[in-house]
């Protein structure tokens, strides 16, 4: 369903079940897959590419070149930049074109939500499942199952599948109270905290 004031460019993909709202535009050449959900005042860059079942809620910009994995929530007002050297005009005072920078995407992976007005700093990567919290400001790629807070965000607590903050279980051992599924805790050869899943929720299918 796409509403009669939204602005579609013709050269858009639109996947089945698809929803588009009141006043939202898609840029040309824009993939949006099937079952996605775009908001009212939302604007989709030239170019981006969204996953099945993603949510960009109202006044949500993302700016090409974005890459949204299957499944992720962008909350309202929430932007995704795309220029690492910000300016108006080139160092001899002429407008800058749109041959004059380099475009640089943010990366969302599989089932991560970005909080409503928080601001992804292109380029950076929100792992799968992870959470930005409302407000946040990512300047540095986010882990898996990581929920990020702050200006700038860091990792406050880990969170599952379900988007609710994890219980340890044991040392290093994390369970979702919602859904019972199971996760360990482990540090990478340069000392940074990560997450991975050990165990699914019972009668769910296997971990992958």
């Amino acid at each position: 369903m796409i509403v009669e004031s939204a602005e579609v460019d013709p050269s858009a993909e639109v996947g089945e079940g698809t929803s588009i709202w009141q006043l939202a535009q898609v840029r040309e050449n824009a993939r949006l897959g099937p079952g996605c959900i775009i908001g009212r005042g939302a604007y989709i860059g030239t170019g981006v590419h969204l996953g099945a079942n993603c949510k960009v809620q109202n006044h949500a910009l993302v700016y090409e070149p974005a890459h949204l994995e299957d499944g992720v929530f962008v909350g309202p007002a929430a932007v995704l930049t795309n220029d690492q050297f910000p300016r108006a005009i080139n160092p001899d005072g002429t407008r800058k074109s749109g041959t004059d920078w380099e475009p640089v995407g943010v990366t969302l992976r599989e089932g991560c939500s970005i909080g409503a007005r928080a601001v992804c700093i292109a380029p950076v990567t929100v792992g799968r499942w992870a959470t930005v919290a409302a407000g946040a400001v990512v300047t540095t790629d986010v882990p898996d199952f990581a929920l990020v807070a702050g200006v700038p965000a860091r990792r406050i607590r880990w969170v599952g599948r379900a988007g609710v903050p994890l219980t340890e279980s044991a040392p290093d051992e994390w369970t979702c109270p919602r859904t019972g599924e199971r996760y360990e805790e482990y540090t990478t050869p340069d000392g940074a905290a990560r997450l991975r899943e050990t165990a699914a929720a019972p009668g769910a299918p296997g971990v992958p």
